[in-house]
């Protein structure tokens, strides 16, 4: 059978005439039972591997067929499982979230419910070769990403697919200590009901998403007004913790990735709005604290972009290249078969896709090794110069939580979250007088970034905290010939693509544990690394530097008042005058990585 047409006959249903379901409740070492289905092919001769996910969103059910499948493994055999785990859908017990691992004294954890359902399955599933995968995206990427910790033997292969990570740190719920309002209340006001409880009610009939959040107010309003009790996540955990304290350390998973004895291929995309932090910080724990083999992919997706369709465009931009197919075709079956079915199949430790150029690299490791740094400064006449000016000077904007800058053009009508709004054109941002937007000269030739942007930026304000969201944009050149993707083509021309981006609380800038105020009037330095990314800016491109105080409401608002703002009451938000500094001792500036020459 050909991977097309097993690919045409998953889509199209007719389960049963597939696969042989079986379901099981497998019994844990505290005698909770978790609700597990696997789907074996009718066809199958011989014996093939497992693989498994563990999800809170449901495990399906004989009636649904596998929850997500892949047309080259569907078409190589696999079996596939399914698992609901405790405290979701059709399992026992309790549900918590990014479960910590156990203590001392503790019974189970989630490496204790992998191990010994992948012990059930290979003992249990008819026709299974020993050998056991675990994938999974976002949430199950998670599940991936811990069950691979003090691993069952014949656990062999684990692909955490864009992981819920440090939900503190730069995943979903925070990046750098700012809250994620829009998309961890939304996410929370439905998955986190407890079992047998009411749902809460939220209104937000012909309101925009910023108008909602905006007239909703300052945190605790959002119980008040909305949640109403319903939800106890929000305010014993979520709002209980506004510090990177040890109750957030214990959930991080690459805090956390240790003992793991089998190999490990993290895959993440480059525009991810939701765990691109995850995916590229997972890879690291695990060369810096496992001597398996790890790998890393990074393609140009949105959240979990890779597991479906063509990947040859995303939003508006052209890859010119079906990415989510190679991946698909020449990355992910090769990693499986290697290690599942001990197929000779090599897998480069990193697969990295460069944007801008619109090719794959191989590397070694992630990042490269011998990095160089090239600053380039921000300079008068809101220019970017790549000599640093000795004249000192300043850029000044209004920030005004009552008028938070939007992180999205069309915010006047948007009710949800693009998934694709962070390779958004970003040129509409210029005219608000709340960001400060600097820029190249047209490039006289390609230049290209590889790993961590930084930027290191020295500011005033008038008040005793801000956010800081900087924005590094590929402008194309106004007499662009490209068009954007989809049927209804248009200019690229002037086009800003966002090609890194994120908001940076600096109360957090000395320490994420313990916050210091800023002293007003006094240049206070705030430094951060944004994510990594491989980008190149082509010759006659620009490229753009945006910087703001606000992102709403993806972000919560800043009251430009040093305080913990889980507790911030309407009367606390205030106007602030900040002031970006440059030339001199205290010149801003965005440091970029190149591959050296």
């Amino acid at each position: 059978m050909t991977s097309a047409l097993a690919l045409a006959l998953i889509t199209q249903g007719g389960f049963a005439s597939q696969y042989d379901a079986y379901e099981y409740n497998i019994p844990m070492r505290d005698g909770t039972k978790l609700y597990t289905v696997a789907w074996v092919p009718k066809d199958l001769n011989g014996k093939s591997p497992l693989l498994m996910e563990r999800t809170p969103y449901g495990a399906g059910s004989p009636s649904t067929g596998p929850r997500r499948r892949s047309t080259y493994l569907t078409a190589a055999k696999y079996i596939y499982v399914y698992q609901d785990v405790r405290g979701k859908g059709k399992s026992e017990g309790d549900y918590v979230n990014v479960r910590p691992l156990r203590k001392k004294g503790e019974m189970i954890d989630e490496t204790t419910d992998t191990y010994d359902t992948v012990d059930f399955i290979v003992k249990n599933v008819p026709k299974n070769n020993g050998n056991v995968g675990l994938w999974g995206i976002s949430y199950p990427g998670f599940y991936a990403g811990i069950g691979a910790i003090n691993n069952h033997p014949a656990l062999k292969a684990v692909e955490p697919g864009a992981p819920v990570s440090d939900w503190f740190l730069g995943d979903d719920v925070h990046h750098n200590g700012a809250l994620f309002l829009q998309e961890s209340f939304d996410f929370i006001a439905g998955f986190d009901v407890p079992r047998g409880g009411q749902r809460p009610v939220i209104d937000r009939t012909n309101k925009s998403a910023y108008q909602f959040y905006l007239e909703t107010g300052a945190l605790p309003n959002f119980d008040k007004l909305h949640y109403k009790g319903l939800i106890p996540y929000w305010n014993d955990e979520i709002m209980a913790h506004d510090t990177y304290d040890q109750y957030w350390k214990d959930r991080s998973l690459p805090l956390n990735f240790k003992n793991v004895k089998c190999a490990v291929m993290t895959v993440g995309g480059f525009f991810d709005k939701e765990d691109l932090w995850g995916a590229l910080n997972l890879y690291q724990a695990g060369e810096k604290q496992n001597k398996t083999d790890n790998f890393l992919v990074m393609g140009p997706w949105l959240h979990g972009g890779f597991s479906g369709g063509t990947g040859a465009s995303l939003g508006q931009v052209k890859f010119y290249q079906e990415t989510a197919e190679f991946f698909r075709s020449k990355i992910q079956l090769p990693f499986f078969e290697k290690y599942l079915n001990n197929k000779d199949s090599a897998t480069a430790e990193a697969n990295i896709f460069e944007t801008g150029a619109n090719k794959w690299h191989t590397f070694a490791q992630w990042p490269p090794k011998g990095l160089k740094e090239k600053s380039v400064y921000f300079d008068g006449q809101k220019s970017l110069d790549w000599v640093q000016d000795s004249l000192q000077g300043s850029d000044s904007y209004m920030h005004d939580p009552s008028n938070p800058t939007p992180y999205l053009e069309d915010w006047q009508n948007s009710r949800r979250a693009p998934g694709d709004w962070l390779i958004h054109n970003q040129a509409w941002a210029e005219k608000r007088a709340d960001v400060v937007t600097y820029k190249t000269a047209p490039l006289e030739a390609d230049f290209q970034i590889v790993g961590k942007p930084t930027a290191d930026l020295w500011i005033k304000t008038t008040g005793t905290d801000c956010d800081l969201v900087v924005k590094i944009i590929d402008q194309f050149p106004s007499d662009s010939t490209e068009t954007t993707a989809g049927t209804d083509a248009k200019s690229m021309a002037g086009f800003q693509m966002m090609v890194r981006s994120d908001i940076f609380r600096a109360k957090f800038r000395k320490s994420f544990e313990k916050p210091t105020p800023i002293k007003p009037g006094e240049p206070t330095q705030v430094k951060f690394d944004l994510n990594e990314t491989m980008h190149t800016f082509r010759k006659g491109h620009q490229i753009v530097v945006q910087v703001q105080s606000s992102w709403f409401p993806i972000a919560d608002r800043n009251p430009n008042k040093f305080m913990n703002i889980h507790k911030a009451t309407d009367a606390d938000f205030q106007k602030a005058t900040i002031s970006l500094l440059r030339g001199g001792k205290n010149s801003s500036r965005i440091i970029f990585r190149q591959l050296p020459k």
